[in-house]
């Protein structure tokens, strides 16, 4: 952690880089249009929580990846994970299209 970023800054569950101001994203462990409004979140970077869509359909994350232990199991993510915490806190790109099924 550099001297420039805040040491009280939430970490993101998946990523485990510290999340600046603004660069948190709330995640819907159970989306809402499959019964989870109202049900628990989690605050995630947007870069990450932005991949979780681009990867997995609502239905999937209802039944199979609506914890974080899962999500960061499933095979694209973990690689994905592996590559975004090498980037600084702040790090934003941007996510292609839907990719999801490759």
């Amino acid at each position: 952690m550099t001297d420039t970023e805040d040491k009280s800054a939430p970490l993101c569950p998946l990523c485990d880089r510290p999340i600046p101001d603004g660069g948190g994203s709330l995640h819907h462990l159970i989306p809402r249009l499959k019964g989870g409004k109202g049900g628990p979140t989690v605050l995630l970077h947007q870069i990450c929580h932005k991949e979780v869509h681009a990867t997995l359909t609502e239905a999937e994350l209802a039944r199979r990846f609506h914890t974080v232990e899962a999500l960061r199991a499933h095979p694209r993510l973990e690689r994905f994970l592996e590559w975004v915490s090498k980037r600084p806190p702040g790090f934003r790109s941007k996510v292609p299209g839907k990719r999801r099924g490759r």
